[in-house]
C-alpha cells in the first residue's frame, strides 16, 4: 500500500462557480484528503463572493484549511511565463504577487506549466535565465516557495519530461523541480484521440521505454509531486469537425479541457495506462511524496454533481490506482 499523502486540485472537486472554495476544502477534508491544490481562479471567485481582497481571502482560506486539518499543497497554475514576449520585469512582478498569495496560503509549491503559446522565445539560454530568476524570487523571501515545473503535452518549448528535466538541471536551483502528470505523459507518447484505436503507433513500447528512462535518470529529489488523471476515449475519433474542436488549439489541449476523468473511471471512457505510469513514478522511484488528483471532467461544470460526489470519486480512484500498482508489482 502506497504511503503517499493524497491531495486534489480544487477545480477537480467542481468546475461550477457556485461551488465555492471553502465548501471544496471541507468536502476534501471529510473524505480523507491531506492536501488541496488551490487554483487561483477558485481563490479569486471566493474573494469576490466574500467581497474581500484576494490577500485577505488567501488568509481566510489558510484558516479554513487549518481548521479542517488539510494543507494547501500548491497555488496553480502560473501560466505562460517562460520566454514570453512581455518584459521579464512585468512577469516577475506578477510572479511576486502569486508568491505572496502562496505564502499566505502556506503552500510550499507554485505550479508552473510549460508555455503553450507560439508568441515566445525558443532560446534555451533565455528560458533558463528567466526560470532561474523566478526560482530566485521564490527563495528571496522566507519561507521559500518551490517551483513545480510541469511539461504540458502540448507545450511549445517543453512537452516531455526529458526536456523538462533538462531545464531543471540547467536552472540548477534546489527549489526548482518537476510536477509529473500522468495525463501529459500518456497523451504525449501513448494516447491519440484522433486514432480509431485511441493509441499512437508503438504506444506500449514507447511508454515502457520512457518510464524506464525516467526511473533511471530523474533524481528523486527533483520529483516534487505527482498528479493523476485519466483521459476519455473519443468515439468517434477527434477531428476538426468535432464539437469541441477549436481552430489552432492542440488536440491534447482540447482533450484536457473536456475529457479528463479520475483514473480508472472506465464508465466515463477512461482508458489511459495510468496504473503503469503511477507504478513507475511512485513504486519504482520509491517516491514517498504528495500524489494529487487533477482532473477536468466536463460533467462537473453545471453544478449537477456535488462537491462531495467528486471528492468520493477521487478517493475511490486512488484506491484503484493503489490496487493496480500492487498488482503490477506482483507480476
Amino acid at each position: 500500500m502506497a504511503l503517499n499523502k493524497l491531495a486534489i486540485a480544487s477545480v477537480s472537486l467542481s468546475l461550477y462557480a457556485g461551488h465555492l472554495l471553502d465548501e471544496k476544502i471541507r468536502a476534501a477534508a471529510q473524505h480523507g484528503y491531506s492536501g488541496i491544490e488551490i487554483v487561483y481562479s477558485d481563490l479569486e471567485t471566493y474573494s469576490k463572493s466574500q467581497n474581500i481582497p484576494i490577500h485577505t481571502a488567501a488568509q481566510k482560506i489558510n484558516q479554513i484549511c487549518n481548521k479542517n486539518n488539510i494543507k494547501a499543497l500548491s497555488l496553480a497554475p502560473f501560466e505562460n511565463f517562460e520566454g514570453a514576449n512581455s518584459p521579464l520585469e512585468t512577469r516577475l512582478q506578477l510572479a511576486k504577487h502569486w508568491l505572496e498569495i502562496a505564502r499566505l496560503l502556506k503552500a510550499p509549491y507554485l505550479q508552473v506549466p510549460s508555455i503553450f503559446t507560439n508568441d515566445c522565445s525558443r532560446d534555451a539560454a533565455v528560458i533558463t535565465a528567466e526560470m532561474q530568476a523566478l526560482a530566485d524570487l521564490a527563495s528571496a523571501t522566507k519561507p521559500t516557495v518551490s517551483i513545480a515545473y510541469e511539461a504540458l503535452s502540448w507545450g511549445t518549448n517543453h512537452s516531455t519530461w526529458e526536456s523538462a528535466l533538462d531545464l531543471v538541471n540547467r536552472v540548477n536551483r534546489p527549489n526548482f523541480g518537476l510536477c509529473m502528470d500522468t495525463f501529459h505523459e500518456a497523451t504525449k507518447i501513448w494516447g491519440d484521440p484522433s486514432s480509431p484505436s485511441g493509441k499512437q503507433m508503438y504506444a506500449q513500447e514507447r511508454l515502457r521505454d520512457s518510464l524506464r528512462r525516467f526511473v533511471r535518470d530523474c533524481p528523486l529529489e527533483k520529483l516534487f509531486y505527482v498528479q493523476l488523471s485519466d483521459g476519455e476515449r473519443f468515439d468517434p475519433p477527434y477531428s476538426a469537425t468535432h464539437p469541441w474542436a477549436v481552430p489552432g488549439e492542440a488536440k491534447e489541449f482540447t482533450w484536457s479541457r473536456h475529457a479528463r476523468p479520475f483514473p480508472f473511471e472506465s464508465e466515463f471512457g477512461g482508458y489511459l495506462p495510468i496504473g503503469e505510469i503511477a507504478r513507475a513514478w511512485i513504486v519504482e522511484m520509491g517516491f514517498k511524496g504528495w500524489v494529487s488528483m487533477e482532473v477536468f471532467d466536463r460533467r462537473l461544470r453545471d453544478g449537477s454533481v456535488s462537491v462531495e460526489t467528486a471528492a468520493r470519486r477521487g478517493v475511490e480512484s486512488w484506491r484503484k490506482v493503489q490496487a493496480e500498482m500492487e498488482e503490477k508489482s506482483r507480476l
